[in-house]
């Protein structure tokens, strides 16, 4: 038998609000089923569907870009190289927004150093002069 979660279970399931996944009912990301009495539940289905929605998300894939791809792969298998495409922008993007991150981060590593080193009076340059040495 297949277990069925009402909004609140499935909610604390996935990590969501029920706020949210009504949100993303009506952004048609995810689509309740309804018992015999009208009352909306999901499973285990959806429970992956969402896993995979929020891995979507957590690599800043837009919410317009998350609607498009449900909206393909509701249409089914004949969109499956318009999907690949899109997940590979989404991918491309996401690498160099990490790639941007890192950058930062150096940068971010480099002022501690320098702070590091003007604490124990090993540096009494400025950073801008500090910096120079990595170029």
């Amino acid at each position: 038998m297949i277990k069925q979660y009402s909004i609140g279970e499935f909610a604390e399931k996935v990590g969501l609000t029920t706020y949210t996944l009504r949100y993303y009912e009506k952004q048609n990301l995810i689509v309740a089923k309804r018992d015999e009495n009208d009352r909306r539940y999901y499973d285990d289905q959806d429970v992956k569907w969402i896993g995979f929605i929020l891995h979507l998300k957590g690599t800043g894939m837009l919410m317009s870009e998350i609607q498009d791809y449900v909206a393909l792969r509701t249409i089914g298998d004949s969109t499956i190289e318009d999907r690949k495409d899109l997940l590979q922008q989404v991918k491309k993007r996401s690498l160099s927004e990490i790639e941007e991150r890192k950058a930062h981060l150096q940068i971010l590593s480099h002022k501690i150093n320098w702070y590091d080193g003007k604490l124990d009076h090993q540096v009494d340059e400025s950073f801008q002069e500090y910096l120079k040495r990595f170029e």
